[in-house]
């Protein structure tokens, strides 16, 4: 049997779990042992390289993620709230590492995946890329050393069928620019205008979405002063640059002791 750490990934049938699929196949580190869906999809009981339109590969999608996990050293989930945290506490009864790239959840899920990381390494980031991640502590920086006199806004665009906002990448920037100024995000944060708003907040943090096409994902932090800007940008072009990131955290999970960690850890930044 392969000693290279075997790897199952979530929601199987969509974008992001086919790309992270294909990563781990052509992955030299790990191998692919289960991939998952939910109760009901048409790609349950098929091998998931024919459902992806190719040759078999000799994993079957299954609904069954107690048993895949089992079989597994790491859990790659990319899918809803309600079901990331469902598979954070199958993954810490198997003792597996499990990898977040889920966006939309509430405080009450982090909580309860915070419980799940007692009992086995979680890594949860808004976005699994080095550049991005590179972003969030400039914006950290950048943000402690600038006062309240200059106004943050965070614009970011995805593709139009993206279901939540602000993207977790977003958030994330928004939290790094908040610690940098020594303040909670939570009671400095602006994420919608419309109407008579009234001026803007000296201090907050401002949220701009924009959805549309096939973004896959643009993200600006912009520092507005009197008579000058200062603007951070990261711009991804290729889906891929997340998948090969879920994967470096899921391997790098496999030293870890159990935990909650993220992005900034796997990458040593």
């Amino acid at each position: 049997m392969s000693e290279l750490p075997g790897i199952v990934v979530t929601g199987a049938s969509g974008r992001m779990g086919q790309m992270l699929i294909r990563t781990v196949l052509e992955s030299d580190k790990a191998r692919l042992v289960a991939c998952i869906e939910r109760p009901g999809h048409d790609w349950i009981g098929r091998d998931v390289g024919t459902a992806m339109g190719g040759a078999e590969v000799g994993v079957t999608v299954t609904d069954d993620a107690l048993e895949a996990f089992a079989r597994a050293q790491a859990v790659i989930d990319f899918t809803a709230p309600a079901a990331t945290v469902e598979f954070a506490k199958l993954a810490a009864q198997a003792r597996a590492v499990h990898v977040i790239g889920t966006t939309g959840l509430a405080p009450e899920d982090i909580e309860k995946i915070g419980k799940a990381a007692r009992h086995a390494p979680i890594i949860r980031a808004g976005n699994m890329s080095l550049g991005v991640n590179l972003l969030v502590g400039l914006t950290r920086q950048v943000a402690a050393a600038l006062d309240a006199d200059f106004d943050i806004e965070i614009v970011e665009a995805h593709h139009r069928h993206k279901v939540d906002a602000p993207s977790g990448t977003a958030l994330m920037l928004g939290a790094a620019a908040a610690e940098g100024r020594g303040v909670d995000l939570d009671s400095v944060s602006d994420r919608g205008r419309d109407g008579i708003t009234g001026a803007r907040a000296r201090g907050h943090i401002g949220f701009s979405a924009v959805r549309g096409g096939d973004v896959v994902g643009e993200h600006e932090v912009i520092f507005y002063g009197a008579g000058e800007r200062i603007a951070l940008r990261h711009m991804a072009t290729d889906r891929a640059l997340f998948a090969r990131g879920a994967l470096k955290a899921a391997l790098w999970g496999q030293d870890q002791a159990p935990g909650e960690y993220d992005m900034m850890d796997v990458l040593g930044l």
